[in-house]
């Protein structure tokens, strides 16, 4: 028993993240659609439901690699993790001005934390009643009936919330970054050997992306937690080294798999294609209970955990994201029909078991199917070689990016082309990211995996990880749907195929230490390659945050804000980065005024009728914008915004290695006639 001490300790430890998490979020959903996600309901609620998943999901013994661990082994990958965690959290970015993603996120927070229900409440009648002329949508947030909507899917902002709760807005995203350490480090464990979790952890926590989306309000770190902690618990349920029949704890671990995986989709929807394996080997599973296998009997409770989680997340999507499925849509209903497809060629495959299971592969697929991996991402890395990834703009948002590339591309002095995506270099982009040896180890690793599992079905645990790191990354490097400027790109790297490629290259260097005979020399040289290069990526940027200053000055323009004053933007830069932080961040109500196509400021005549409606309505008319001068026709121009920081570079063809200077500024004026009460602002 002493000697699985530490083996259970680092299979806890791997597993208990993703079932915190799901438990935060099964009892956090009900809250939010209720209108009650408030500190003490989900504590209440959230607290005991994290604990029991914990509880249930944590008691089965140890097994695969990490029944070897011993004490210094865990206590390495706790190291590794708690520093990630507190160097992530002092260099943590302040990103609150919507610009993109990050600060989206962070102002749906805000508003759930705040007020605990959707959608945003806009206040029209702070402004004499609705009108054409008020625009109360932003970017990131859509119109609805009854108020905005927030862009994404609610389960990461819920997971960020109890950083606002606690005064800490800016820790969360570093505390889940570190659990995502712990969660790669545990399914390495169990797929590659305890001796490596160390490896791989560090390897992980180095790598920039990781770095990048552990510092500021991201939702791919919580996916990697949802779906790696998935993969850990799959993995128990399947070894059940205890033997003991019944459902306790391979069906109800099963049950707890599934779930964990299902909840992805309620933190991203691209989660749906992430966890089109999981359905396939939950069928898998199904047709081999029905030949009588005993691995087979996981699969009808991994089907119903992988449905309920699943069918929460597209709950979620339908009453609180509908307005960003529908802005989606394009790619949207291509993976709900694929996901359809896989559901059917599953059931298909079940119900013609029997006939498929005296089905015999040809000799040569092993080998086939080995080679076929090398050549796939041979020729993903041989791409730019070959290819242009381009797009002619259709879209508002596709010339949005088309401007955007040729800005990027302007200040990189290169050619200017907005058409170009780089698409093409996606492994390339991987390379930086986790440097060329570990790729090639990866690469190698899952070679030999698919050699043996189509050989002879063995090592049947990695047939899950190995089809939902290769389905994942396959499809994220043919088409990675972002735009190409780094580290902002890099995001997409990190979900599954940054930690899977780290865990494929971690298995290499065990197939490595064996054929080499165990030389400690051989082995040490391989992790020096694996290590270092991931971290020389990241070293130009790793100690530099970005956008340092936003809270503070939000903090400052809350405060100048009049009483009862009702925010009118002016000018189309402001009313994107502002409208919502007004709204939700200094609880004053704010809109834009419709302006006539192609133009950056509003109307003067238009703004003045909306102003005297406010005025009309008993509150103070206040217009704000980028300048001073854009706001000086209307009163004295105030400046309530001012920030000079740094921002993300943005590098095309190189992997980042610094940070750009930015400014932002905001100017307000209390339209003239107005009587503010002599009150030059409001308190904090």
């Amino acid at each position: 028993m002493e000697r699985l001490l530490p083996g259970r300790a680092l299979a806890a430890l791997s597993v208990a993240p993703a079932l915190a998490v799901a438990g935060w979020l099964l009892a956090g959903l009900p809250l939010l659609l209720l209108g009650r996600f408030a500190p003490l309901p989900a504590l209440l609620l959230g607290l005991p439901a994290a604990a029991l998943l914990t509880w249930a999901g944590t008691r089965a013994r140890p097994g695969g690699g990490t029944a070897e661990a011993a004490w210094w082994q865990v206590a390495a990958v706790t190291v590794i993790a708690v520093a990630s965690g507190v160097f992530n959290a002092l260099l943590h970015s302040e990103q609150l001005a919507v610009r993109r993603d990050p600060a989206t996120y962070a102002q749906y927070t805000a508003w759930i934390a705040r007020h605990g229900a959707l959608p945003i409440d806009v206040r029209p009648e702070a402004f004499g009643g609705a009108d054409p002329a008020l625009v109360f949508d932003s970017v990131g947030f859509y119109r609805v009936d009854g108020g905005v909507a927030p862009q994404f899917m609610p389960g990461a902002p819920m997971l960020f919330a109890p950083g606002d709760w606690l005064g800490a807005p800016f820790v969360m995203p570093a505390v889940l970054g570190a659990l995502a350490v712990l969660t790669v480090a545990g399914v390495t464990a169990r797929l590659a050997g305890a001796r490596w979790a160390a490896v791989a952890a560090a390897a992980f926590a180095v790598s920039l992306p990781i770095l990048y989306t552990s510092r500021t309000t991201f939702s791919e770190i919580p996916s990697l937690i949802l779906l790696f902690g998935g993969l850990a618990l799959t993995y128990d349920a399947l070894e059940r080294p205890d033997g003991r029949p019944g459902w306790w704890p391979g069906w109800l671990r099963g049950l707890l798999a599934g779930l964990v995986f299902g909840l992805a989709v309620l933190v991203r929807i691209d989660g749906l294609r992430d966890v089109l394996p999981v359905l396939a080997f939950a069928g898998l599973l199904v047709a081999m209970r029905r030949a009588g296998r005993a691995r087979g009997a996981l699969g009808p409770p991994l089907l119903a955990g992988l449905a309920a989680g699943a069918g929460l997340g597209m709950l979620a999507a339908y009453l609180l994201s509908r307005s960003y499925l529908n802005y989606l849509s394009g790619s949207v209903r291509p993976l709900l029909l694929i996901c359809a497809a896989v559901l059917v060629l599953t059931a298909a495959g079940t119900a013609a078991a029997p006939l498929l299971a005296r089905l015999r592969a040809p000799r040569w697929a092993p080998a086939a199917g080995a080679g076929l991996v090398v050549l796939l991402m041979a020729a993903l890395y041989a791409r730019p070689w070959f290819q242009t990834v381009t797009r002619d703009p259709v879209t508002g948002d596709d010339r949005r990016t088309f401007e955007m590339i040729e800005a990027i591309q302007r200040a990189n002095g290169m050619p200017v082309d907005g058409r170009r995506l780089y698409f093409e270099q996606s492994l390339h982009w991987v390379a930086w990211y986790v440097g060329l040896p570990a790729l090639v180890l990866a690469t190698l690793a899952a070679a030999l995996l698919t050699r043996r599992l189509l050989r002879d079905g063995t090592p049947f645990a990695w047939l899950l990880p190995l089809a939902v790191i290769g389905w994942t990354t396959v499809t994220t490097l043919v088409r990675p749907e972002i735009t190409p400027d780094h580290p902002w790109a890099a995001r997409r790297l990190v979900p599954v195929v940054i930690p899977g490629l780290v865990v494929l290259a971690a298995y290499g260097l065990d197939r490595l230490r064996a054929w080499t005979g165990g030389r400690r020399w051989v082995s040490a040289l391989a992790v020096v390659a694996v290590l270092v290069p991931p971290a020389v990526t990241s070293i130009g940027t790793a100690f530099t945050p970005v956008e340092r200053g936003e809270a503070a000055a939000v903090a400052t323009m809350c405060a100048r804000l009049p009483e009862r004053a009702s925010v009118l933007i002016v000018e189309r830069v402001t009313a994107d980065r502002f409208t919502q932080v007004v709204r939700g961040m200094c609880d004053v109500p704010a809109a834009s005024v419709r302006r006539p196509a192609g133009v950056d400021v509003a109307r003067d005549d238009e703004t003045r009728r909306l102003a005297e409606r406010v005025r009309a309505a008993g509150r103070v008319p206040v217009v704000l914008a980028a300048e001073a001068d854009q706001v000086a026709r209307y009163g004295t121009p105030v400046q309530v915004f001012a920030l000079t920081a740094r921002q993300d570079e943005r590098s095309l063809v190189t992997p980042p290695d610094g940070t750009w200077s930015l400014g932002m500024n905001a100017w307000m004026a209390v339209v003239e006639g107005t009587d503010v009460h002599a009150s030059p602002g409001r308190a904090q």
